[in-house]
């Protein structure tokens, strides 16, 4: 049997050669589109990050002591700081108020119910000054903790949106303040500031609705969720 060259190896391996630097070629397009978006995007101006600082609430006294508000939001300190905060608590009452004795008085009442909640450890505790009495001043709670916020400051117009004289600013492009308002808000509303480095650990899976549907399939029925809809007329409402 008469053996022949491969005609076709030498093809194969240009032709693979060619898609490669296609494929290289459209990833090297893509990559420079998203830089060229990424520099402009609200989430690159103004990022989020994670930071060292200082947690508080605000506690307003009213009265003579501490009434339910008050202390729901002591105990959400206290489960605050339990979760992640370290070190020492710091209590602040006002100072040149007219309500100093009350907010003097409270600061006992706030450290019952900071050691009942389980807070133990050192508590600092000291006044600050207020310079308009009239204002209600607040006693302030606070801790070191992880904390998300935005480094860059809201309210910043380095240039016009346009000009009306030339065409300075006529771009097609978000303006720097874009987006600072909502990461600000953002930042603040998220339970675990950790989520924004790394997702949280999957909980485990629901085995009762696990088994369910397993036990539906295997009956030759449907695993999903009968939900009852109840038309009614609109006009007769009221009958």
């Amino acid at each position: 049997m008469r053996l022949y060259p491969n005609r076709f190896s030498s093809a194969n391996v240009l032709l693979r050669a060619a898609i490669v630097v296609l494929i290289s070629a459209g990833a090297a397009g893509c990559a420079s589109k998203q830089a060229s978006v990424g520099e402009d995007d609200y989430r690159a101006r103004h990022p989020i990050a994670l930071t060292e600082g200082p947690i508080s609430v605000d506690v307003f006294v009213t009265g003579r002591g501490l009434d339910h508000s008050s202390r729901e939001h002591v105990r959400s300190f206290a489960a605050s700081y339990l979760r992640e905060g370290r070190g020492p608590v710091a209590i602040q009452f006002p100072r040149g108020t007219m309500n100093d004795a009350h907010a003097s008085a409270s600061v006992g009442l706030i450290r019952r119910e900071l050691a009942a909640a389980g807070v133990s450890g050192q508590v600092n505790v000291g006044p600050y000054d207020v310079q308009d009495e009239k204002l209600a001043a607040p006693v302030r709670l606070s801790y070191l903790g992880l904390k998300a916020q935005v480094p860059t400051a809201c309210g910043q117009w380095p240039t016009d949106l346009m000009s009306g004289s030339s065409l300075s600013g006529w771009d097609n492009k978000p303006y720097w303040n874009h987006g600072c308002a909502y990461q600000n808000a953002f930042a603040q509303q998220v339970s675990d500031p950790r989520d924004f480095a790394t997702p949280r650990a999957e909980a485990p899976g629901d085995v009762i609705m696990r088994t369910r549907a397993i036990t539906a399939i295997r009956s030759g029925q449907s695993p999903s969720t009968s939900w009852n809809v109840t038309s009614s007329n609109i006009g007769g409402a009221g009958n």
